[in-house]
């Protein structure tokens, strides 16, 4: 089982500190596309610091236990996500049967916290924006869980986070298959909408909605919202890494190839977030139920004739 020192100290620590990161090197590549200096290294630490010294003003109109519980819950849901994840990864063998989905289960939570919090701010943008992140969803949880279906057939049926690491280890990382490479593309597409980037940025769309889902929260809730973002964009590609590319190995060799890794999902990220428009909502259900879902779905078939 995993440790609270792990949900402090990884699921946590680790993880904000690489998810402000990884979130400053997706602002200031953005902000070099467009000809801007961008931030300085420091200011999403910035950002939150000064969020976090403001008062949360709650709507008249809204329902205030779910307004500011939202937060608060989808924050403690991201950490708990990666902490079941870097748990596996510092200690393979303490995992448990079906900790894949518990940690699916926990990723999931965010997004419902966004949709709860958007509707109890009793705000018609941020309620317009809840039900584009209620599609979204729709749209990506299918292609994404079976996409992650494809290393589970390929390390022997398992839903063990750490017996798929292992196997790795043993026969090769995933993603050097056909089917761990067409699986891949599609979690990538998927994990881009999770983490609401354009194109897929309906549901705040400032331009259109004001900021939708978010256009009532300040102060500290917004932080925590923010913060869940920057931690879900580190935990997302780590998640890539270990079912994906070979997994994190506890040693100084495996760390460096960890960190190459994780730089290259990260480009693409970023190379896809400032190469695309933003999309509809009936174009984004679409595109990830039509060809997202379709090489998800090819990619388990090949997986499971051995290819």
């Amino acid at each position: 089982m995993i440790h609270v020192y792990y949900a402090v100290l990884y699921g946590f620590l680790l993880t904000a500190i690489l998810g402000l990161v990884a979130s400053w090197v997706d602002r200031k590549v953005t902000a070099r596309v467009h000809y801007r200096a961008g931030p300085p290294f420091l200011q999403p630490v910035y950002d939150l610091g000064k969020l976090f010294g403001k008062e949360t003003l709650v709507p008249n109109s809204g329902v205030p236990v779910v307004f500011v519980g939202a937060p608060i819950v989808g924050f403690a849901s991201a950490a708990a996500a990666a902490a079941v994840l870097w748990g596996n990864i510092l200690q393979p063998e303490a995992g448990y049967a079906g900790d894949l989905i518990v940690l699916l289960y926990l990723l999931v939570i965010p997004s419902g916290c966004l949709i709860m919090g958007a509707f109890a701010s009793g705000n018609p943008y941020a309620s317009l924006g809840a039900s584009r992140e209620m599609k979204l969803v729709m749209s990506y949880e299918l292609p994404f869980v079976v996409a992650l279906l494809t290393p589970v057939v390929q390390s022997g049926y398992t839903l063990e986070i750490g017996a798929i690491m292992a196997w790795q280890w043993e026969h090769g990382a995933v993603a050097v298959s056909l089917s761990g490479v067409l699986a891949l593309i599609a979690a990538l597409l998927c994990i881009h909408a999770k983490l609401g980037l354009v194109p897929f940025d309906i549901p705040e769309a400032e331009t259109e909605l004001s900021g939708g889902i978010l256009i009532e929260y300040s102060g500290p809730c917004l932080a925590l919202l923010r913060l869940m973002k920057h931690m879900l964009m580190a935990a997302l590609p780590v998640l890539l890494i270990v079912l994906y590319l070979g997994g994190i190995q506890t040693s100084v060799t495996g760390f460096l190839w960890a960190v190459l890794k994780f730089v290259v999902l990260l480009a693409l990220i970023v190379v896809i977030r400032n190469t695309n428009p933003r999309v509809r909502t009936d174009q984004a259900l679409r595109f990830l139920w039509g060809p997202v879902t379709g090489v998800a779905v090819a990619a388990l078939i090949l997986a499971a004739f051995g290819l």
